[in-house]
């Protein structure tokens, strides 16, 4: 089966951390873009750097060969360096033996990334990727409503 080939790029951010968090992706595919971006009142970056890449991934409607571009070396690692892997082994302790922080949302995260061929590609925050600019703009204007202005 010949698999469509999407482009991701993802972000995450918080206003403190925690605080108030944004995440935002962007999804190229078959010539067009997709922008998706949401937040939560009280997170961690790391936190919205995995919803950010759970919900681009959940937004393809099939199975699909995804390079998925990320600034955050937590999310792209996991996949690289087979964390996950020695997580679901140990009964998703860490290797100091104490639980895996974000088990809630790694765990979706997973399920969505084995459900595609995902090439994780670690890029250069704030620096010259249009597309991973772009989504760190979305992810902080995505965090303004959970603001307090006093």
């Amino acid at each position: 089966m010949d698999l469509p080939s999407v482009e991701m790029y993802t972000d995450g951010a918080c206003s403190g951390n925690p605080g108030p968090g944004g995440w935002a992706a962007v999804i190229l595919y078959d010539n067009r873009e997709l922008e998706l971006s949401g937040g939560e009142a009280h997170t961690t970056n790391q936190r919205m750097e995995l919803k950010a890449a759970m919900e681009a991934l959940e937004a393809l409607e099939r199975p699909s060969r995804v390079r998925l571009y990320s600034d955050s070396a937590y999310l792209v690692n996991c996949f690289l360096q087979g964390w996950m892997v020695r997580w679901q082994t140990n009964g998703w302790t860490n290797a100091k033996g104490k639980p895996v922080e974000n088990q809630d949302l790694w765990k979706p995260l997973g399920k969505l990334a084995a459900r595609h061929r995902v090439e994780w590609i670690k890029v250069k925050g704030h620096s010259d990727n249009a597309y991973n600019n772009r989504c760190d703009t979305m992810a902080r204007q995505a965090i303004a409503p959970y603001v307090i202005r006093e």
